[in-house]
């Protein structure tokens, strides 16, 4: 098949599993193509399998905003007649669901009928979507679509009980590729983040207000008076500076590495003993994901579709948003006995395994397949 992909090229969770996905496609002999305004950050290569088209602005000083949505219909329509496209997967129900579904409708008219597929990935529904301005755009583009599919399971009743949803919606996990993780997995130079003696603790996150940043800074030093320990956070964003004030006012900053945007984070959850993830929203948790594949146990809320990815009581445990001391007891009972700890890690990897790429992929194409039966 010849597929287009339409994503955020950013470090976010969603564009990395659509960059992860046209990858993994194209292994499978599928020809792919990415339409964005800019080379997808985990796009390491183009091959004759994989295409790269830049959706280009024009800048018009009438326009107060441009107006990228007709950038990038525009540039689809191109797209899939000069490369004979047979479907369109658009990542995020706003812009692209919305702009894919211009591109349909200007191809029709030549003749070409595209089949467009949606996945929801979760702010486009939760946040953005559920805006007044935004929501009778996002109702009609998700109903338009061919198939829509959804990362988590609590996305899927999310999305039903926000929008008029007519449309059936198939759940689609996002994945791991494992056959790219390192096989000595906790052979790890730990001494590089951490003296011998030390537990080391991450967090990885864009540090938005929706990820209780302040949380994560308090669960820390509950957990640092009883358990000697390392904080390792790596992102950037808005709540840095806070983080860092409080951990000042706390008396914990010498024990907390801010390490911000970084393209090692595999490296750091080799050394990880513990994640810790206290958002007040996740869709499906990805970054749970990522570190349960590396071993390393979760303590999380219990929000969104992270109960469907951190088992409690075998990957990690769960914990009522906001509720610090269960999580800060919660990491300490697993970090205080080493046998405790082993065995966590090896059931988060063995739970992770579910989501290895090799299962999740397949899925998807099935779903073109009936796609271009007509079906939907």
């Amino acid at each position: 098949m010849k597929i287009a992909i339409v994503c955020y090229p950013t470090f976010g969770g969603s564009g990395v599993v659509a960059t992860e996905l046209g990858i993994a496609l194209s292994k499978r002999g599928h020809e792919i193509h990415f339409v964005t305004y800019k080379q997808p950050v985990r796009l390491e290569y183009l091959s004759n399998k994989i295409k790269y088209h830049e959706v280009i602005v024009p800048e018009y000083p009438l326009f107060h905003y441009q107006p990228y949505e007709l950038a990038l219909s525009s540039k689809l329509v191109t797209v899939v007649k000069e490369h004979d496209i047979d479907l369109l997967h658009v990542h995020y129900a706003i812009p692209h669901a919305y702009a894919g579904f211009m591109a349909q409708q200007m191809l029709k008219t030549e003749g070409i009928d595209l089949p467009m597929m949606t996945t929801l990935h979760g702010t486009d529904i939760t946040l953005v979507g559920s805006h007044s301005f935004y929501k009778p755009a996002v109702n009609f583009s998700i109903n338009e679509s061919n198939v829509v599919t959804s990362v988590s399971q609590s996305l899927k009743e999310d999305t039903k009980a926000i929008f008029d949803i007519h449309k059936e919606i198939h759940v689609v996990p996002n994945f791991i590729d494992f056959q790219n993780l390192p096989k000595n997995i906790g052979e790890c130079q730990r001494d590089l983040m951490a003296e011998d003696d030390e537990r080391i603790i991450t967090h990885v996150s864009n540090l938005r207000p929706v990820k209780r940043i302040d949380d994560l800074i308090k669960v820390f030093h509950k957990v640092q008076q009883k358990i000697k320990s390392r904080l390792i956070i790596i992102g950037d964003g808005p709540e840095r500076e806070n983080a860092s004030k409080l951990a000042h006012e706390l008396g914990i900053r010498e024990k907390i590495m801010f390490l911000g945007k970084s393209n090692e984070i595999e490296k750091i959850l080799c050394y990880s003993d513990l994640f810790l993830l206290p958002s007040e929203k996740e869709s499906f948790g990805l970054a749970a994901l990522e570190a349960m594949a590396y071993g390393v146990p979760v303590i999380s809320t219990d929000v969104g579709g992270v109960p469907e990815v951190n088992i409690n009581g075998e990957s990690g445990y769960l914990s009522a948003l906001g509720d610090i001391n269960d999580m800060a007891n919660n990491a300490i009972k697993i970090l205080e006995n080493t046998d405790t700890l082993d065995k966590f890690k090896l059931r988060a990897r063995d739970i992770a395994l579910n989501f290895d790429m090799q299962n999740i992929v397949p899925q998807y194409e099935k779903l073109y397949e009936t796609m271009l039966n007509g079906n939907s």
